[in-house]
């Protein structure tokens, strides 16, 4: 039996618990559609052309992992990722940004990240190449053979002249600093400045710095020089018509009900709802590096949707997202194991930060047990903000030890839950002050 490459749902899910309580029904949804991707592209060329993503729905209240799953899920599959707001988009012919940006976007990151994949490949060659100039501006005007070089090679390696002042020759930028465009009105009109100046030589200029700024700027020039941005640049859109993911958030302030539909403007609302219709069925998209075409893209579309439902929607669009996933509100019990259970725990965070002062931190049971049940209430008594809420009742508990951390260097600390309601003592009980708490 031929197995398919990339991960199957089983093993998505598993990774994505490593950093994520709870919220399985979303996580299959994703893994699901991500599988589907790969078998996708194992299908003949005739019925690929017919298969398309399944956009997802996600509807849930803020801070309990929406925004979260996506991202995990594009860093997993070494994705091109790119999350955007629903609301910062108009309608086109009115001011603003305009939903085919956020596929330029996406083309933006998904260059940054090829280079920056190929600048890891590279760099041994990069590091040996700032070397070898660094060991000429050392030497420049200096008497000495090979055996001078070789010992300042040594002392270069050994990080012993960091400080010492050398002279190189800088390329100076030949693209103007100012234009008349905006940058978006630029990119829409797939013109890229830098690409008018290629064929020009680079005038040079000495520029007098310590070594350690010198290895960044000549480390920079050798990668621009191995680097293919033409490949690059090609690699990029494949990889976003292939596995590119856009999260768009706050879906729910586009829709709107009958009233505002009648009195409102529309501009950002209904007018971005009609503009999103064909770049999630499919459409080609004219970015300055090329044209990409947006039905390979996954879109994931998110919103609380308290104060308007699913279906205000378009019903066009609704039936652009016809996989809906929601996404249940975090109790007690999930705010507890938030704290603890993810490789990137809050407490895991807080103890390798005090660590580097020289602090042991140890959280006892009581005192995580304790901190979750402060932000459940919290949450019941004011705005449910999910997670979130553990960032800034954490902050509390931890803002004295972290401001004289120095004092306890080399102690060994634990906080217990005495330890926390000191700390929050009058803050959780009384819901007036507690309004401050994000």
């Amino acid at each position: 039996m031929t197995r398919l490459p990339g991960l199957t749902p089983r093993e998505v899910v598993r990774e994505l618990d490593r950093h994520i309580v709870g919220q399985e029904a979303a996580k299959r949804a994703v893994a699901v559609a991500l599988r589907n991707r790969v078998r996708r592209a194992a299908l003949p060329p005739e019925l690929r052309r017919e298969v398309r993503p399944k956009n997802i729905l996600m509807i849930g209240p803020t801070g309990v992992g929406k925004t979260e799953i996506a991202r995990r899920l594009a860093q997993i599959t070494e994705s091109p990722f790119l999350k955007v707001e629903a609301t910062r988009y108009t309608e086109v012919g009115y001011v603003g940004r305009d939903v085919e940006s956020m596929v330029r976007d996406l083309v933006e990151a998904a260059i940054a990240m090829v280079r920056a994949r190929e600048a890891r490949r590279l760099a041994a060659e990069v590091d040996r190449w700032a070397e070898e100039r660094l060991l000429d501006a050392l030497l420049a005007g200096a008497a000495g053979g090979e055996g001078t070089r070789d010992r300042l090679r040594e002392r270069l390696r050994a990080g012993g002249l960091e400080e010492q002042w050398v002279e190189i020759p800088v390329r100076e930028p030949l693209a103007p600093q100012v234009s008349v465009f905006s940058e978006a009105g630029m990119d829409q009109l797939g013109i890229d400045l830098s690409d008018l100046f290629a064929g020009f030589p680079t005038p040079r200029r000495v520029k007098r710095m310590t070594v350690r700024g010198a290895r960044t700027v000549l480390k920079e020039e050798a990668l621009d020089g191995l680097l293919n941005m033409e490949e690059i640049r090609g690699e990029a859109i494949r990889a976003v018509e292939e596995s590119g993911i856009i999260f768009i958030d706050e879906l729910d302030k586009l829709a709107m009900s009958g009233r505002e539909e009648r009195y409102g403007p529309g501009v950002s609302r209904q007018g971005v709802q009609r503009d999103l219709l064909p770049l999630l069925e499919g459409t080609t998209v004219r970015t300055r590096h090329g044209n990409v075409n947006t039905e390979g893209i996954l879109f994931i579309a998110a919103g609380a949707f308290t104060a308007a439902k699913p279906s205000d929607l378009m019903p066009e669009l609704q039936g652009r997202l016809p996989i809906r996933v929601e996404l249940h509100p975090l109790s007690e019990d999930h705010l507890r194991r938030i704290l603890t259970e993810p490789e990137d725990a809050l407490t895991t965070q807080y103890r390798a930060l005090l660590a580097t002062e020289g602090v042991d931190l140890v959280f006892a049971d009581d005192a995580i047990a304790a901190m979750a049940q402060v932000a459940a209430d919290l949450n019941r008594t004011l705005e449910d903000i999910g997670a979130r809420r553990l960032f800034t009742v954490m902050e509390k508990v931890m803002e004295d030890l972290s401001f004289s951390a120095e004092d306890h260097a080399g102690e060994r600390v634990v906080i217990d839950a005495a330890y926390v309601r000191e700390k929050l003592a009058g803050l959780a009980g009384d819901v007036d002050l507690s309004r401050y708490i994000l």
